[in-house]
């Protein structure tokens, strides 16, 4: 086969040719854009996912469906180590800029816009943390207006973000449209950030005002989310993000080799789907791979089973190992262990990915310590994205078939 002509694109966030299985996702977005345009009230939505399940194209696709309808959008991703303040105002000052063309009173516009630039420059005297403020968190905006006073600068972000998301709001109602924040990555923003953002969108819903935030991140964002508000689990509408079933995960291969004029035959496919575990970003590596490898059309098994070592090996070092290089020795004991028990789970609970939630009380007894003793790595490996509590007392990898990629490493 052509490599030139090679469709498939295993990516970080890099859209596929063939965006299947979200059609539901996008059709719900677009019932929340429409309502919210006619005075309907409605809900941010929050998408919650494993790595690798293609949840960042899905937000770059709804921001461009928002974009589609005329509304102003930002996007922005969140860091574990930035305060929210400077990227959600750059994100901010994106939106009204594409809103300004059609609003017909300029000094509104200046208005916001200065409201923008003092809640930019704001930071407390000491910064977060006790630390002097770093030169990225005293972001000056290429804002020719004046910083206004008295709105959105008192320095406490949650009273500063309900003032300003409430005046971004004004802005699009003004022009008869609304404004979308996008946040990748968002389980990494700080618990006093994730406080203000709820009680912005608490205040903005119950007002009814055109702006919503659409949040992509990890499965315990709705852990993080309700941990600063109670109510956010009323307040956010929860999307989950899951592998592709088989119907999907054919289409995401075959459609883009049809516009090619390459067929796949069915055993070839019924490989592929055991081999990727319908995860789209394993979807298209195997698929690439397998597309480089095969002789000619249609593609066979045999041409999956000739490229898979290929994929693999790809995916050992790009997407599992790159992870596993970021732990320090004690949190790879610790995830090695995981691995081991998760195994177990999921043999005992029917899954066929193994990569099945662990308590941490076995982890423990696995390696013979006190539970106590193993928060650190614990604690580390949450922080650095790479496990995750879904549930009180158990972990699980944020990789699908990380359990499985340890396994087969030597200690």
């Amino acid at each position: 086969m052509d490599p030139v002509r090679n469709p498939y694109a295993p990516g970080a966030g890099q859209r596929p040719p063939e965006l299947a299985g979200r059609g539901r996702e996008l059709d719900v977005f677009d019932v929340v854009l429409e309502r919210i345009a006619r005075g309907r009230p409605e809900r941010s939505l929050m998408l919650t996912g494993l790595r690798g399940v293609g949840k960042t194209v899905l937000l770059n696709t709804l921001r461009s469906q928002a974009i589609n309808h005329l509304w102003g959008t930002g996007k922005i991703e969140a860091r574990p180590d930035q305060s929210l303040r400077r990227p959600i105002a750059a994100a901010l000052h994106m939106a009204v800029r594409e809103l300004a063309p059609r609003h017909r009173a300029p000094d509104r516009i200046d208005g916001f816009l200065g409201v923008l630039k003092a809640f930019a420059q704001r930071t407390t005297p000491s910064g977060r943390g006790g630390a002097a403020p770093k030169l990225r968190d005293r972001w000056q905006p290429g804002i020719d207006v004046p910083a206004a006073s008295g709105r959105a600068d008192s320095g406490d972000i949650e009273i500063d973000l309900v003032e300003l998301l409430t005046d971004a709001a004004a802005v699009a109602t003004d022009v008869g449209t609304g404004v979308a924040v996008f946040i990748d990555e968002m389980q990494d923003l700080g618990p006093e950030d994730v406080s203000a953002l709820c009680a912005a969108c608490h205040e903005l819903s119950q007002l009814g005002a055109p702006l919503i935030v659409v949040g992509a991140g990890l499965p315990h964002l709705p852990a993080v989310l309700s941990a600063a508000k109670s109510y956010s689990e009323r307040l956010f509408r929860y999307q989950r993000i899951d592998r592709l079933d088989r119907i999907a995960a054919d289409q995401a291969l075959c459609a883009p080799a049809e516009r090619e004029e390459v067929e796949y035959e069915p055993k070839a496919l019924d490989l592929l789907y055991e081999k990727s575990g319908g995860y789209p970003y394993f979807v298209q590596a195997y698929g690439k791979a397998t597309w480089d490898h095969a002789p000619r059309s249609p593609i066979a098994a045999a041409d999956v089973r000739v490229a898979a070592p290929e994929a693999e090996a790809e995916l050992a070092v790009g997407f599992f190992g790159s992870r596993f290089e970021r732990a320090t020795p004690a949190e790879r004991e610790y995830m090695r262990a995981m691995a081991s028990l998760s195994l177990v789970e999921g043999e005992e609970s029917g899954r066929d990915d193994m990569d099945a939630a662990v308590p941490t009380a076995e982890i423990a007894r696995a390696l013979g310590r006190k539970p106590a003793s193993l928060s650190p790595a614990r604690d580390a490996l949450i922080k650095k994205g790479l496990i995750y509590s879904g549930e009180r007392g158990t972990v699980a990898f944020t990789v699908p078939h990380f359990g499985r990629y340890l396994r087969t490493q030597p200690a």
